[in-house]
């Protein structure tokens, strides 16, 4: 799972049962270009919701366009569970990474500048001993 969405959440607007969801897809994504397919039956086993949960809940990751379902068949008729492209989530958090890069960058030039604030004093308080 990408760090990115962890600190991302709010940004994304998840809620929790959301994060949670789309964190069950991201398990079973092992190649890009392979979508994952998980049972919304076995989502909802897992976080200890109801497949009708799970369904809205997926719903409203779809809505927000960080996934699509994508039908699956056995044979020509036979419809499995669905496949998840979580492309436009993928799109979505390559948009704001540089954001996020820029944030812990300043963020690592403060804590820079801070130490060697306190280095400073550490020094002018021996020096005045």
């Amino acid at each position: 799972m990408p760090n990115l969405l962890l600190r991302a959440q709010a940004k994304l607007k998840l809620s929790p049962l959301q994060f949670n969801i789309t964190a069950q897809l991201l398990m079973h994504w092992w190649d890009a270009d392979d979508y994952p397919f998980l049972a919304k039956e076995t989502i909802a086993t897992r976080i200890g919701k109801s497949p009708r949960q799970v369904q809205r809940v997926l719903t409203q990751l779809e809505k927000k366009g960080y996934l699509k379902r994508v039908a699956r068949y056995l044979g020509k008729k036979l419809q499995t569970s669905n496949a998840f492209s979580l492309d436009g989530l993928v799109k979505k958090l390559k948009s704001i990474e540089p954001e996020f890069t820029k944030a812990a960058e300043q963020a690592r030039l403060k804590r820079k500048k801070l130490e060697a604030a306190s280095a400073s004093q550490r020094i002018e308080r021996l020096l005045s001993i």
